[in-house]
């Protein structure tokens, strides 16, 4: 980090910092702060809860496993290379959807799923692989919206919206299959996509870590730094 001056530095958010490079590329710098609520981790959370020691590095070395995954699969990402001792990624520029959308594959019915739709729905129950999108939006508490109200707003067309939903799923799916074989079932993961590099093409950016998903292992919890040490054999 040495190298990186305050001056480069565009955006610092809530787990990660943002800084522009020379060449064009961004650099994200991935900090130990977690969401959550009341000092208990929750990925849904919109606002950082509490600071873990490790959970950026530990975020970083799953985020790079996965999107390196994903590249030879031929899914496009904004990931170029990771230098997991300085927690930093480095990755291709990205525009986000409006001022940025989340996308969430459910696989069962847990978090704000079940608590909007208790009534009709047991906790735990098998209800996917389901999608929704969310606005990134910290004073309104991330609304769900719909795929007409993405268009009607002009933050994404439908063609954007099905071609998204259709590369969550996908996503899922692969990540889905690699916890599985470690015996770990994957309740829910959340994803954002943006317009990459100069032709626009949509791909996966952000990150790929446990800070974005929900993952149990014989019904019991996943902390993000133990699926971390689970998947990659620390």
């Amino acid at each position: 980090m040495s190298n990186l001056k305050t001056d480069n530095l565009l955006y610092s958010g809530k787990t990660k910092d943002v800084y522009k490079l020379e060449d064009g590329n961004y650099l994200l710098r991935f900090k130990d702060d977690v969401t959550g609520e009341g000092g208990v981790f929750d990925p849904g959370a919109n606002k950082v809860g509490l600071t873990i020691e490790g959970a950026g590095r530990s975020g970083l070395r799953l985020s790079t496993y996965f999107f390196e995954l994903f590249n030879k699969k031929g899914i496009p990402t904004h990931f170029v290379s990771s230098d997991i001792d300085n927690n930093t990624m480095t990755v291709l520029p990205a525009k986000l959807f409006g001022k940025g959308v989340e996308v969430i594959v459910r696989y069962r019915a847990v978090g704000s799923f079940y608590r909007r739709y208790a009534l009709y729905v047991e906790e735990g129950r098998k209800i996917g692989p389901y999608v929704e999108f969310t606005l990134k939006d910290d004073l309104r508490e991330d609304p769900l919206i719909t795929e007409d109200a993405l268009e009607i707003l002009n933050i994404m067309r439908k063609e954007e919206s099905n071609k998204i939903k259709n590369m969550a799923v996908e996503i899922a799916e692969i990540v889905k299959d690699e916890l599985e074989k470690k015996g770990i079932e994957l309740y829910d993961i959340k994803f954002e996509f943006g317009r990459i590099t100069e032709d626009n093409h949509i791909g996966l950016i952000d990150e790929v870590s446990g800070g974005n998903m929900r993952a149990y292992k014989d019904d019991v919890y996943i902390e993000p730094l133990t699926l971390e040490k689970i998947m990659l054999n620390n």
